[in-house]
């Protein structure tokens, strides 16, 4: 795959992870409503955080001539997204909380404002 059809792989996976994300974090939580969207929410999140791994960084200061630091992010969102997943299945609420803000705020909203800065 290119790097062109990667981005577009990623966009198309980024963007209903971003929504659905904003959506669980204003709605009604605990409903099966929520409990589903979350589980596509995570699927999504891990699919984009693969994704990027292939992509090649462009600009900026590079590893290997592939990764850049902005490649960090997918490798957290990998490492992240289980615990707010297990901590739901043993009803640790406020663990649940806490780490979806975080992998939302982190991987969606901080890592996207990075994408736009100049050689990220």
């Amino acid at each position: 795959m290119t790097n062109f059809s990667l981005i577009y792989s990623h966009l198309a996976t980024i963007v209903p992870a971003a929504l659905i994300g904003a959506y669980l974090l204003l709605r009604q939580k605990g409903t099966p409503g929520h409990r589903l969207l979350g589980k596509i929410y995570i699927l999504l999140m891990v699919v984009t955080a693969v994704i990027t791994l292939f992509i090649t960084a462009e600009s900026g200061p590079t590893l290997s001539n592939h990764f850049s630091f902005i490649h960090l992010f997918s490798i957290l969102v990998l490492y992240s997204v289980p615990e707010p997943y297990f901590a739901a299945r043993t009803h640790d609420i406020k663990s649940h909380k806490f780490h979806m803000l975080g992998v939302y705020l982190g991987a969606v909203l901080i890592a996207g404002a990075f994408t736009f800065a100049p050689d990220a």
